[in-house]
């Protein structure tokens, strides 16, 4: 295995780890970043899929006290029981779809135009969110949240097959507008992240399989390693951030960068393909 190649798959493993817990689209990062170090191929986009896995792996280790907990109480304890159907309800929405549009989405919206209109629409979404009075706050914490409070959820989550929308930007973001504390929305989306990225990661893996061979083995190992390290430090950091910080400033970095996207893809810096 070149050398090279897995220095560039260990710095696609940062910055899908560093981006896809906050929201700025982690999507965005990746196809600017595989541009840049030349992994645009079929099966560079099987490695961005499957290297999300890495870093929902940070966030199973972040959680575990209460993902364990859970587990455990599921069989005597109604919080735990309503946790996990809450994340099951949640999570469906975007199995569904996506089995319905993924090609199409795919196919026909993964253009610079897209994506850095999403970066710049999702900005003032952001901006827009935290200006609510705090009277719109009515759920606290995640096991205040109904059934229909994770439908709604998962629902606004399927905006993140667009891309350059953000799958975390879209739950935190989406859950807070629906009436959900900055923190309640956060927890969320990282539980909600469980299921839906190792489930399209697999799905990936699976689906492309014919791409991939035994000799591919390491380049995944660094990206997955390398996506867990940062995650897991992004993660940590944004729980203590979100205790007394907005997202703002996310918000401006969204619409600056949505702006980069669009000229990088205009002057030709980056390649876009189907």
């Amino acid at each position: 295995m070149d050398l090279l190649l897995l220095i560039k798959a260990a710095i696609m493993g940062i910055v899908e780890g560093l981006t896809e817990f906050l929201p700025i689209s982690s999507t965005g990062h990746l196809i600017l970043t595989g541009s840049l170090l030349g992994m645009t191929d079929d099966k560079s986009k099987v490695f961005d899929v499957a290297i999300q896995t890495g870093a929902i792996f940070a966030v199973i280790l972040v959680y575990w006290q209460r993902l364990r907990d859970t587990a455990a109480g599921l069989g005597s304890d109604v919080r735990a029981r309503r946790f996990v159907l809450n994340v099951a309800i949640g999570f469906l929405p975007a199995v569904v779809l996506g089995l319905l549009f993924g090609k199409a989405i795919k196919a026909h919206l993964f253009t610079p135009v897209i994506v850095a209109s999403s970066f710049i629409a999702g900005g003032f979404v952001i901006l827009w969110a935290e200006r609510r009075p705090a009277s719109a706050v009515r759920v606290q914490d995640v096991d205040a949240m109904g059934p229909l409070d994770a439908l709604k959820v998962g629902l606004v989550q399927c905006l993140a097959m667009i891309p350059g929308t953000s799958r975390s930007g879209a739950t935190i973001i989406g859950g807070m507008l629906l009436g959900l504390s900055r923190q309640a929305a956060t927890d969320f989306s990282f539980f909600l992240a469980i299921p839906t990225l190792i489930g399209a990661g697999l799905y990936s893996l699976y689906k492309e399989r014919a791409l991939l061979s035994m000799a591919d083995l390491p380049l995944f190992a660094v990206g997955l390693v390398f996506s867990f390290l940062s995650a897991w430090i992004c993660v940590r950091w944004l729980l203590r951030y979100i205790a007394s910080h907005s997202f703002v400033p996310f918000a401006w970095y969204r619409i600056a960068f949505g702006i980069v996207v669009l000229a990088t893809a205009l002057t030709g810096v980056v390649t876009w393909k189907d």
